[in-house]
């Protein structure tokens, strides 16, 4: 059984997968796999482009789009034609003699994987080059083509020991012959500055936590000021920031929606204010106060947080 394996985080949006679909089917017949495919208006190949985030802190994330030959694939359930042929290599094969142009499996498709070709009055997706496997290629054009390795075609058993989780996820219990690897998750960006001073703050601890469950993910500034939490799950979060001789910066952000790149984030030097008092985030910066913390606790302890004293 072929599986297809997509890695997002090698992807950089070359399209050879899309240009070599197209010069393989486009203007070729295969008779008994598919008629061949319009200049325009398909692609059995496809990769989109999403930017994501705000300058300078910006991410441009790729994904592949294409037929996944579900095994219980809701296209072939619908087709009235029976048009749909499963192969021995799992791959699922539209038959464009059988195919009566009714269009319904397009409808059905969950991915958008099928097309009309209005010239044939036929429906029309990836066959996976079986056309080539049949003649002896170990995986079809698109596949062959990447230059990075993020599109592979695997025999079943290779994608079984190679990614045991995802192969359960994707191939046993969604049933679909497509993996999908390191897909993007949202981000939470910014840096951290002295305007007073005219200076980033270098080594400044950034606490990220997760309101729901409460787990921490932590950073220190770099050499720029700058903290970029790149896998962060979409999720409401608390943000912490601590650096010594300044107060703690506490604030509430979401990544449910899109990335979050909160740019420039001003600390205010403990210095002008009473060492004798007590000052929290609420008086100090006018935002939320974190509660408060038992003495001597670090972040990483607990989820529970503090109003400071200046020392």
């Amino acid at each position: 059984m072929k599986v297809f394996v997509f890695d997002y985080a090698r992807c950089n949006g070359c399209r050879n997968c899309q240009i070599v679909c197209k010069d393989e089917h486009c203007g070729n017949e295969w008779p008994g796999y598919a008629r061949s495919q319009p200049d325009s208006g398909q692609f059995w190949v496809r990769v989109t482009e999403k930017v994501r985030g705000s300058v300078p802190k910006v991410v441009v994330s790729y994904t592949l789009n294409m037929c996944r030959h579900c095994d219980d694939a809701p296209c072939a359930g619908i087709c009235p034609a029976y048009a749909f042929k499963r192969r021995d290599d799992g791959l699922l094969l539209l038959d464009p003699d059988a195919c009566n142009g009714c269009m319904l499996c397009a409808e059905a498709c969950p991915y958008g994987a099928i097309f009309q070709n209005k010239d044939l009055s036929i429906a029309q997706k990836c066959t996976g080059c079986a056309h080539l496997l049949d003649d002896g290629w170990k995986e079809p054009r698109c596949a062959d083509a990447c230059p990075h390795g993020s599109l592979r075609c695997l025999d079943d058993q290779e994608a079984r020991i190679r990614y045991p989780q995802d192969y359960e996820a994707s191939v046993v219990k969604a049933k679909e012959h497509l993996i999908l690897l390191n897909a993007p998750q949202p981000f939470v960006a910014g840096t951290v500055v002295d305007l007073v001073a005219d200076e980033v703050l270098i080594g400044a601890r950034v606490t990220l936590e997760n309101k729901l469950d409460g787990s921490l993910q932590v950073q220190d500034t770099d050499d720029f000021g700058d903290f970029w939490f790149k896998q962060a799950e979409a999720a409401d979060y608390q943000l912490y920031i601590e650096a010594e001789g300044y107060l703690n910066r506490s604030m509430g952000i979401s990544t449910t929606e899109k990335d979050c790149n909160l740019g420039i984030i001003e600390m205010s030097s403990a210095r002008f204010f009473d060492a004798e008092e007590d000052v929290t985030m609420e008086a100090a910066l006018d935002i939320e106060a974190p509660r408060e913390r038992k003495e001597g606790q670090s972040l990483a302890e607990g989820n529970d947080y503090y109003v400071f004293k200046n020392t």
